[in-house]
């Protein structure tokens, strides 16, 4: 007999709610949930194939331990035991810095990486830290950070309200949405357009989300921040200036970027001066306009100016922090809000990288460092010789594979916390696997403080955990006790400490709803059938619509957002400054000395004239990153990696559709498929992320029979945003030629060759 049940999407930012239908303990069939208060039904190929992707037979079921050089499968204890056993011993000789620890993008989409992770990383004390967010979106944590005193104060265009959105290197009809939690971004500009507004994309491609604009704009790739300081450029020349209260710097500013006018910038970007100005003026022109940017304008040699420029733009037009602009979120399980004020600001550098001193951003070291500082010997500090991955595949996601590869074989000790054994995890020496998402309860901890919507939703696990699984909470607290000596204690010791620590220092601060209270006395009245339940209700009854434990009865609990399973709304995004600002200042903080001191390389680039072909990345609505290729119903169609060229450059390279081409640049080569086609710009070629997965060692039965190549190994990592750290992945220069198969070559080895 089959039942249905809800589950709260993880599988991307968008975080839409599902109506599983189960037979057994087996889900058969995913639909979006129409009373869901956030999504209203909405679904994607990724959501509608949740059941293919819970049951995916490669997923590995029972942990797996290195034995005489093999992965074998093993006890739950004894994969504890062994991880234990060989990163205490690292510790304890060469110090916490030389275990690294690496989180990878599926953290985010779990309660278990929200939860867990901080305690980890201060339970361990390494420096050695590297995740995700530096070849994705450190650039915008940093400039947040910079102008508004806290890397996670991102604030989000009101998609519902705004009459003009400016979308550059973005694609959320693909992406569904990134930094911006939008459930329905397709439905949310068709809209905008629908009541009037108007929809403009720059963007070398003309994507899906190019083609539902107004006006697409194919910039040259790596010249973002050039148009953007341009347009603003021309918001101080024509008067156009209306700034956001709380703010300071604003003639600084205008100092600072007197050289960057459109005429300055036009070659450069390839724009024209006049369209550069129309851009300007019918952002300031709009009754409320929101400027939005994302991975295209990230990871490019300038993005943090990029990322800063793009908030410059929303502060200059009066924008940023009010509705129809772009706004801060409040999450429902964000910290009590404490009075605006001046707060302890952001600063970087605060430590460096062993061997190329890069500078931490966020405390995070740059994922493209993460092979140097495992295979180089420097007179400074330990190399890092472990390694804890947690849901991760560097491998494939950071610069130079090949190089990691080889490092991450060279490890004393390595565990991996994934589902899969992958390019990455199959150098552990311990892999610990989570169970499938249904088993396993949701809550958006992260994407909450990213919506377009105040709301609060959370979905327990739709399956019962197996027998023999381990919930992937409990993963991570024994973890946490195997790599700091307490190998062996109860998990539930984790929360409990966490719970005590948060309410300890709750009932000291003046301006907690919990003020002068017990905490011993708190902790006991919170509820939840598990530790992390217990978590989740303290965050909310503390949080900014909480019942602060009673202090305001029709606040939130966990009790109350159980009784409401497909969520509660809590109203359209509004303006919050100056609270959210924890700058020295106590204001929006215009002009920060580190963007200050980067202009110049800015200026630098108004003389660049790249000649050749540059690279660009791109995304498919039916992957994400390298999560999904094994999941037969996500890829084929268009979720396939080839490589997109203009047919004026296939022409003169003597290149044609379909045909295998070879891609060089400075971390090395990879032959794809050419796939011809006017909607890329000359100049331009474009390979999509995640692919490669042709190393041995691996279990991933689908995604090899169609492996595709790792775009990343073209790059060799020295290539940084030096304000953040992050990966240079995008008009990155390559050459491209026909491949041709050697001479005498048989037909398998000239296809071999080709592959």
């Amino acid at each position: 007999m089959s039942r249905t049940a809800l589950r709260i999407c993880p599988l991307c930012e968008a975080t839409c709610g599902l109506t599983l239908t189960i037979e057994g303990t087996r889900v058969t069939h995913a639909r979006g949930d129409r009373d869901d208060v956030f999504s209203r039904g909405f679904i994607c190929p990724k959501g509608a194939s949740f059941g293919a992707l819970d049951s995916d037979p490669d997923r590995l079921r029972t942990p797996l331990v290195r034995r005489d050089g093999e992965l074998r499968e093993a006890t739950w204890e004894e994969a504890f035991d062994a991880v234990a056993a060989g990163i205490r011993p690292v510790v304890e000789r060469h110090g916490p810095n030389s275990v690294g620890v690496v989180l990878g993008n599926p953290n985010v989409h779990t309660m278990a990486g929200a939860l867990y992770p901080p305690v980890l990383l201060a339970g361990l004390g390494t420096r050695s830290v590297f995740t995700a967010s530096t070849v994705d979106q450190m650039p915008k944590h940093v400039s947040s950070g910079l102008l508004f005193g806290d890397a996670n104060a991102i604030p989000v265009p009101d998609l519902d309200h705004t009459d003009h959105l400016l979308l550059i290197g973005a694609n959320p009809l693909e992406s569904n949405g990134s930094l911006c939690t939008a459930a329905d971004f397709p439905g949310k500009l068709k809209a905008l357009k629908a009541r009037g507004g108007r929809l403009v994309v720059i963007d070398p491609r003309r994507t899906r989300t190019a083609g539902l604009a107004d006006r697409h704009i194919a910039i040259r790739p790596g010249t973002d921040a050039l148009l953007l300081a341009a347009m603003a450029r021309v918001l101080f020349d024509e008067d156009l200036v209306a700034p956001t209260p709380h703010v300071q710097d604003v003639e600084e500013l205008s100092d600072a970027l007197r050289e960057f006018t459109p005429e300055a910038v036009a070659e450069a970007c390839d724009v024209e001066a006049g369209v550069i100005r129309a851009l300007a003026r019918d952002l300031a022109a709009a009754p409320t306009a929101a400027v939005y940017g994302r991975i295209g304008s990230c990871t490019v040699a300038h993005g943090t100016l990029a990322s800063w420029l793009v908030d410059v733009l929303n502060i200059l037009t009066g924008n940023l922090d009010r509705p129809g602009g772009a706004l801060f979120p409040q999450a429902a399980t964000d910290k009590t809000p404490r009075p605006a004020g001046p707060g302890r600001g952001f600063a970087l550098g605060r430590w460096h990288s062993r061997v190329s001193r890069h500078p931490e951003a966020k405390g995070e070291l740059p994922l493209s460092a993460l092979a140097e500082e495992i295979d180089t010997a420097t007179e400074e500090g330990e190399p890092v010789r472990a390694l804890i991955a947690v849901a991760a595949n560097p491998v494939l996601s950071a610069p130079d594979g090949d190089r990691l590869d080889k490092a991450l074989a060279s490890l004393d000790f390595m565990v991996s916390v994934d589902p899969y054994l992958n390019e990455t995890s199959r150098h552990a020496h311990v892999v610990l696997p989570p169970p499938p998402p249904s088993q396993s309860p949701h809550h958006d901890f992260a994407f909450n403080t990213l919506a377009v919507r105040n709301q609060v939703r959370y979905t327990r696990p739709a399956v019962p955990l197996e027998p023999g699984r381990m919930a992937e909470t409990e993963i991570l607290a024994r973890l946490i006790l195997a790599v700091t000596g307490m190998a062996g204690a109860d998990p539930g010791a984790v929360d409990e400490m966490v719970i005590g620590q948060t309410l300890g220092k709750a009932v000291r601060e003046p301006h907690s709803p919990v003020h002068g209270r017990d905490p011993q006395e708190l902790a006991a009245a919170l509820t939840g059938d598990t530790g992390p339940e217990r978590r989740l209700d303290m965050m909310l009854r503390l949080g900014p619509y909480g019942d602060g434990f009673g202090a305001r009865p029709d606040g939130l609990g966990l009790d109350k957002l159980l009784a409401h399973p497909h969520g509660i709304d809590l109203g359209p995004l509004a303006a919050r400054l100056p609270q959210p600002l924890k700058t020295r200042s106590g204001k929006v903080e215009l002009l920060p000395e580190p963007i200050a001191a980067d202009l110049p390389r800015l200026r630098a680039a108004l003389a660049d004239r790249p000649g050749g072909l540059v690279l660009v990345g791109r995304r498919h609505l039916r992957s994400n990153n390298s999560w999904m290729h094994n999941v037969p119903a996500l890829t084929g169609g268009s979720n396939r990696c080839t490589l997109h060229l203009h047919p004026e450059d296939a022409e003169r390279l003597g290149v044609e559709d379909g045909a295998a081409v070879r891609v060089k640049g400075a971390g090395g080569e990879v032959t794809a498929p050419a796939e011809v086609t006017d909607a890329i710009r000359p100049g331009v070629v474009s390979l999509p992320h995640g692919w490669g997965h042709n190393r041995p060692g691996t279990r991933l039965s689908h995604a090899s029979t169609d492996p595709g190549v790792n775009v990343n190994q073209l790059l060799d990592g020295r290539l940084l945003d030096p304000l953040s750290g992050n990966a240079v992945l995008n008009a990155v220069p390559v050459e491209v030629t026909p491949a041709t198969a050697p001479e005498g070559a048989s037909m398998t080895e000239k296809l071999t060759a080709l592959t």
